[in-house]
């Protein structure tokens, strides 16, 4: 007996795949959670490279890489003055990562509700939905799966 899908956990939306449930994708419009960087090639998010950037942390590459991303950030949400969490700037190990930390979601909660005239109360509610705690209570930390909470907001009927 098979423990994993057999269609790769593929999200089918009006009969139409979108994504994965398993692997990240890229979003850049201030009205959706953005995920974590990938650092596959020759495109993002390549499910046949999967790897990390293997840059250490004095590498000028990382440095330019975590640089552009912190100016993106800002530049979609000028007046958030949170702490950016360290995964909205860095890959996981895999390039892959389909997940972000409850606090990088939490980070994005202002700029997702004012660019689809939300209040931040509802989104914070979708991100609160969208959590999933630690496997068996203890193993891991909680994570959001991108994906899927742009998928409830674009459910929500437009105002």
């Amino acid at each position: 007996m098979s423990l994993m899908p057999t269609n790769g956990s593929v999200i089918v939306k009006d009969g139409k795949a979108v994504g994965s449930r398993l692997i990240g994708q890229p979003f850049d419009d201030p009205k959706y959670f953005w995920s974590r960087l990938s650092a596959t090639s020759p495109q993002p998010y390549n499910g046949a490279a999967s790897s990390g950037s293997n840059y250490g942390p004095l590498n000028d590459a990382l440095m330019d890489a975590v640089r552009g991303r912190v100016d993106a950030l800002k530049a979609a949400d000028p007046t958030n003055t949170m702490p950016i969490p360290v995964d909205l700037v860095t890959a996981s190990g895999s390039g892959l990562d389909p997940h972000i930390s409850p606090a990088a979601a939490r980070y994005q909660i202002g700029r997702v509700a004012r660019a689809r005239g939300l209040s931040e109360a509802t989104v914070a509610d979708l991100v609160g939905r969208h959590t999933t705690g630690r496997q068996w209570g203890v193993l891991g930390e909680p994570v959001v799966n991108v994906l899927e909470l742009n998928l409830a907001l674009d459910a929500i009927p437009a105002k």
